[in-house]
């Protein structure tokens, strides 16, 4: 709430801020995806606006806090946000410098290591699998939880959803925050049941100030053991940990804050020689087909070598059987005649053998491996990029866009509700909670694994799949019946796929009227009068100049469901000590850092 309420310049002074801001404009949901340099004080957009406009930062700042603010503080990142935030102040301050005995420079290294997004993953990735990580998990459901006002209509479904997933887990008997929180929790059974709203915010308050000084004064310090311990080891860490030693040796001398540059002036980088109309739904055409020819590419190149994947441990074992469901698609051959095959069946796809496919079977298998394969496969190099001459439906990038609106704050949800569009909001809905239904029960190694996806399988039979409900969605029967055989016993099913495949169906004319929507408001402010055609044709690649935009994008949305959940965090690799490397707040910060790297 106070992120919202404050001015947009204000808010970019913040390097942390501009950091997590710029990793959810990049998000591929929406139509304008800016980039914000705060070191420089540039704007890059995209797509551009026609060359002979001088657009107004003032104009941008105002619709970045009118169209995009708002979203932000709904998400993921936000909360991220906020708690980077709380970390960094715990950080700063005397306390920490007296209780662990940190001097200026040890302060300013933590800093480097988890400031911005990228920070915080790491973080997510060092406390993975420990209590550590149950309690940060606590904290920003109970975060999000006490921000609501239960008494709205609006929100009180969100709110009774996070009470309901704070009890299946981490209020549970056993649990480390219970156990943290010993002498608040012992009446927390009786709480449940009491009326009063301010009781049950206070008791749940108070276990996340206990929570958040654990993580504060426990975690934060072995947290910075590690990280030396680990840049010790990379190579590309040593101007890093060169300059903290000067620190702490004093020879580095620090001015003081008063002393500190003056914030450059904004300006918007014009565009060269750009006089196309102004049309986000092409451009995002354009930019997907990098992303998916990209990842055709690679996996072309796999043919070359055996391919092993990481294993994601779930009900069945092996990567194949967890996206191929044995009862409705029958056995997998063990062997195969390409080595690619072994991994996800090879282009040709999985031979059943004793009966022939039927056409249902081969389209969930179809889904399964694009799914599997979109999840595992890196991204692939600039040199190696086809040639990209397909044309590029909105169907074919509505499913990367829906991933991504999970990650940002649900603008095409907000736009379909001032549609009045309540199917096509409850598909959306589904579409969601199928989602991020997948990782729980895809991987067993999650906390609380079991009893969170029988509460989740459950649930989205209750809202969705039951006789009342069914009858209100424009999808299968056959697909309906199948999800809900398998989600109430909160087991995996490829007929999540299908459903997926089907709800964007529906949903697909409603979100190319919601990028047209985006770009109107967007011309509104920066080219008053200006008219939003829409594409006669599907768009095509664009040239291989715009590859590391299509990544930007990408490694947005894949940093994102990180911190989210919809994606399995990492664990610490090679890669987060030289994104720490690389990584400079006022240089574009965590997204710029992936591009050095990935270029």
């Amino acid at each position: 709430a106070s992120i919202a309420s404050m001015n947009m310049e204000l808010l970019l002074q913040d390097d942390v801020f501009a950091d997590f801001f710029n990793t959810f404009l990049n998000l591929p949901v929406f139509g304008q995806t800016p980039l914000y340099i705060s070191g420089t004080g540039w704007w890059y957009l995209w797509p551009e606006l026609p060359s002979h406009l001088d657009p107004s930062p003032a104009a941008l700042l105002a619709w970045l806090e009118k169209h995009r603010l708002p979203h932000f503080c709904k998400s993921s990142l936000c909360l991220h946000l906020v708690l980077c935030q709380k970390l960094l102040g715990f950080i700063r301050s005397g306390e920490a410098a007296e209780l662990l005995n940190w001097q200026s420079a040890d302060q300013w290294l933590l800093e480097r290591c988890i400031s911005g997004s990228h920070g915080m993953q790491h973080f997510r990735a060092f406390v993975r699998g420990s209590a550590g990580e149950e309690l940060i998990d606590f904290w920003l459901i109970t975060e999000r939880l006490l921000g609501l006002d239960e008494s709205d209509g609006h929100q009180r479904d969100l709110f009774l959803s996070l009470v309901h997933r704070l009890r299946a887990t981490h209020l549970r008997e056993g649990s480390s925050v219970v156990t943290l929180c010993t002498t608040i929790t012992g009446s927390l059974p009786k709480a449940r049941h009491i009326q009063s709203i301010s009781t049950r915010r206070d008791i749940l308050s108070k276990m996340q100030e206990q929570a958040l000084y654990a993580i504060q004064s426990y975690w934060l310090p072995k947290f910075f053991v590690h990280c030396k311990k680990g840049m010790k080891e990379e190579e590309s860490c040593q101007p890093l940990l060169q300059e903290y030693q000067e620190r702490l040796s004093g020879a580095c001398r620090q001015e003081p804050p008063a002393f500190s540059e003056p914030l450059p002036m904004m300006h918007i980088k014009r565009s060269q020689g750009v006089s196309m109309p102004y049309c986000s739904q092409k451009a995002k055409a354009e930019i997907w087909a990098l992303v998916k020819e990209g990842r055709e590419s690679q996996e072309l190149r796999m043919a070359t070598f055996q391919v092993k994947p990481e294993k994601q441990p779930g009900p069945a074992g092996s990567t194949e059987e967890l996206c191929l469901d044995k009862d409705a698609l029958g056995s997998i051959p063990q062997k195969s005649e390409h080595p690619a095959n072994t991994a996800f069946g090879g282009r040709g796809g999985v031979s059943f053998p004793g009966r022939p496919q039927s056409s249902a079977e081969q389209d969930l298998e179809n889904l399964c491996k694009e799914k599997i394969l979109s999840d595992l496969l890196p991204s692939a190099s600039l040199a190696r990029l086809p040639s990209l001459k397909k044309p590029v439906k909105t169907l074919d990038f509505l499913p990367w866009a829906l991933c991504a609106e999970s990650c940002a704050g649900r603008p095409f949800r907000d736009f379909l509700q001032r549609q009045n569009r309540p199917m096509e909001t409850h598909l959306l809905d589904l579409w969601h909670d199928l989602e991020e239904f997948l990782p729980v029960v895809l991987d067993s190694n999650r906390e609380n694994s079991f009893f969170l996806r029988h509460l989740m399988g459950e649930k989205i039979c209750k809202t969705y799949l039951e006789e009342d409900n069914i009858e209100k969605l424009p999808l299968e029967t056959g697909t309906l019946v199948s999800l809900w055989n398998h989600l109430i016993c909160g087991e995996f099913s490829p007929w999540i796929f299908r459903a997926q495949k089907e709800i964007c169906k529906v949903l697909c004319s409603l979100y190319e009227e919601f990028l047209a929507d985006d770009d109107r408001t967007f011309l509104q402010f920066m080219a008053p009068g200006m008219d939003v055609p829409m594409p006669e044709v599907p768009g095509r690649a664009a040239g291989t100049e715009h590859f590391p935009l299509s990544q930007r994008m990408n490694q947005s949305l894949e940093l994102s469901q990180a911190l989210q959940g919809t994606r399995s965090l990492e664990g610490v690799s090679s890669k987060l000590w030289q994104l720490l490397a690389a990584r400079d707040l006022q240089k574009g910060g965590s997204i710029q850092a992936e591009m050095e790297l990935l270029l």
